[in-house]
């Protein structure tokens, strides 16, 4: 696997990170927002999307989200559903709000009856515990292939 270092000293640099993107194929472009109380979950998580060149941003909760979403650039958030506190109400407002980011929520339970018409409607993909980061890893790259070719239709229109 290749691997790249890229040091960027100017803040409009932007558009550099999104051509070597697309030209070596390394995801620098967009960040991932990881939402969660528990360390040693979110730190695994870390250290994989480090090791798969991904950025991420950590939030111990949704508020200030608006304003973690603007300054990041992020294409997905990740719920970590045994440590946050959210229902159906507050996940379909998000995805409503945001409809170009993809939700992914994380649990040991299998089942959430209380986040029913959440999961079934509005969140990208439901992951359980203990995390397969080969499968977070299809998830993300799925995301990254769909916000690709929207990106794409939305430049052809």
């Amino acid at each position: 696997m290749l691997s790249i270092t890229v040091t960027v000293t100017h803040s409009d640099n932007e558009n550099y990170l999104n051509s070597i993107s697309k030209t070596c194929g390394v995801n620098m472009a967009k960040t991932v927002v990881l939402i969660g109380k528990n360390p040693e979950i979110t730190g695994s998580i870390i250290d994989e999307l480090s090791d798969n060149h991904y950025k991420f941003h950590i939030l111990d909760s949704i508020e200030n989200l608006d304003k973690d979403i603007i300054e990041t650039s992020c294409n997905c958030i990740i719920l970590d559903l045994d440590s946050i506190t959210v229902d159906n109400r507050t996940i379909r407002a998000l995805t409503i709000q945001y409809p170009h980011i993809y939700f992914l929520c994380i649990s040991e339970d299998r089942f959430h009856p209380e986040l029913k018409d959440a999961i079934c409607y509005h969140i990208y993909a439901c992951l359980t515990k203990p995390l397969d980061y080969d499968e977070l890893l299809y998830w993300l790259r799925c995301i990254d292939n769909e916000s690709d070719s929207q990106n794409k239709k939305d430049k052809d229109s």
